[in-house]
């Protein structure tokens, strides 16, 4: 089984725009431009068995256009899903939420009622901070039925940077039970944070944008410490290729192929039963 947990997608009218902001913010080059016919034409060539689709509100204006966009996406994919059960790739489709929004609780509501499982945080482009307490309520709210995939780590590394590993464990902290993943190894060059605060825990890593870049005996020192059965294969695309990435995985040595095949796809499975199948 092969899942890929971490795929943005954007609107066609605004993915030119999205990608560059990603390439000028992470100083990367970017293979793909994230709109869905390509998202959907890469899952193919690789023959990915199912995906997470991701989106993020920076403003609280653009909250409900984007569960808007999201929710009709859902409503096309479950119309051919109906038309050929076997349908692939299977996909869990996440909605965004931003504090500032005055409606959040009714958006959450709606995307609850929908049949969505997932949101996606990304508090650097979207202005969050974790550790304001705004989103105690937020988090109350979610900790039972939804999965949070939140984007943690930046480029410039300061102790007041708005996603860290110590941020995440005291979410976790504070409420027991909520189901997240932390992005990026738990937190893009944050990996020795990640480490001392979220390995072990109960959070799901994903592997996007990190093993590439991270010194790969960290990388194992982090996931001897926190087990495979909680970390997850994500690409990052469109700023990775899902190939490339897995390619990284397969080559690690000290992982058995049961640990591969945990991290490639199982463990996401069990996670999101939507993409089992």
């Amino acid at each position: 089984m092969f899942i890929d947990c971490h795929m943005h997608a954007f609107a066609d009218n605004i993915a030119d725009k999205a990608v560059a902001q990603l390439i000028d913010y992470y100083h990367v080059t970017a293979p793909y431009t994230g709109r869905v016919s390509e998202v959907m034409a890469v899952a193919a060539e690789v023959k990915l068995d199912g995906l997470v689709l991701l989106v993020a509100a920076t403003r609280p204006t653009q909250v409900k256009p984007a569960n808007n966009w999201v929710l009709s996406m859902r409503q096309e994919y479950l119309a051919e899903q109906a038309k050929a059960p076997n349908h692939t790739p299977r996909i869990a489709h996440f909605g965004t939420y931003h504090p500032g929004d005055p409606n959040w609780l009714a958006e959450i509501r709606r995307l609850r009622a929908a049949g969505i499982t997932g949101i996606k945080i990304h508090p650097e482009f979207q202005g969050i901070d974790l550790a304001d307490p705004k989103l105690n309520a937020f988090f109350e709210e979610v900790k039972n039925d939804f999965v949070l995939l939140i984007h943690v780590g930046d480029p410039v590394v300061t102790p007041d940077n708005a996603s860290t590993p110590r941020k995440i464990a005291r979410i976790l902290d504070n409420f027991p039970g909520i189901k997240i993943i932390a992005a990026h190894m738990g937190g893009y060059l944050f990996w020795e944070e990640a480490y001392d605060c979220l390995a072990g825990r109960d959070v799901y890593l994903d592997t996007s944008s990190s093993l590439c870049y991270m010194d790969l005996d960290l990388a194992r020192k982090i996931i001897c410490k926190h087990g495979t059965d909680k970390v997850l294969f994500g690409s990052d695309f469109p700023l990775h290729s899902p190939a490339d990435e897995a390619a990284i995985i397969h080559r690690i040595s000290w992982l058995t192929s049961s640990d591969k095949e945990k991290i490639l796809g199982l463990n996401c499975a069990e996670l999101l039963p939507q993409l089992k199948g």
